[in-house]
């Protein structure tokens, strides 16, 4: 009785069709990338419409983006965006996002020195070895005037956590916590700058060599 074979052909197809499966997105990565490029197209509005305009994309999409500026109704807003999210899968999403991310960098970086300066003022006012720390780091600084302002500080802070509720002294403190906190921001402020001037000098004289 004669034996019947498999074609090598039928028997790749059927070993390689796991292997097809699996390299197709499924519904779920699909919607999320939808949705992702949907995301991407309304974080693409935080930026001025001029700068808008300079970012490298097909005019039909940054027309639909104008659009999406101009509508103001939930539905027709919606259905924009999910057009703004088709449009945008035929293109290469890395020049938007990297300027969607350099227009939020400054509002990063003054988020950054906001909790530095806070945590630098809640250390110097618990601790005095803080402020050996301070004057090492910063030596330029009027030690005196730092040491009479963290000393008002702490008046402040105990007349707070010693005022009943009602005197709304709680959230309410007094000059010296408020004029410590402005020392603090401008002397970590101007030594960030000289940083990045420092930094400029060097990459400036390696173009030299």
């Amino acid at each position: 009785m004669p034996r019947h074979h498999s074609s090598p052909s039928a028997d790749n197809a059927d070993h390689d069709a796991p292997f097809l499966e699996a390299a197709k997105p499924s519904k779920t990565q699909l919607k999320k990338a939808s949705h992702d490029l949907q995301a991407l197209g309304e974080a693409l509005l935080e930026l001025p419409p001029k700068k808008l305009a300079a970012v490298p994309m097909p005019e039909r999409l940054l027309d639909a983006l104008k659009d999406l500026r101009r509508i103001k109704n939930f539905e027709g807003r919606r259905r924009q965006l999910q057009y703004v999210g088709k449009l945008m899968r035929d293109v290469d999403p890395e020049p938007l996002r990297e300027a969607v991310a350099a227009q939020r960098l400054p509002s990063a970086r003054e988020t950054l020195a906001l909790h530095q300066t806070e945590t630098w003022r809640a250390r110097l006012i618990a601790s005095d070895e803080a402020l050996t720390e301070w004057l090492d780091l910063y030596p330029g600084q009027d030690a005196q005037t730092l040491r009479n302002l963290i000393r008002n500080a702490r008046k402040d802070q105990q007349q707070a956590s010693e005022a009943q509720p009602h005197d709304g002294a709680l959230e309410r403190k007094g000059r010296g916590y408020r004029d410590l906190f402005q020392l603090i921001k401008t002397t970590l402020k101007a030594a960030a700058a000289e940083g990045e001037a420092d930094e400029q000098d060097d990459e400036e004289g390696d173009d030299d060599v």
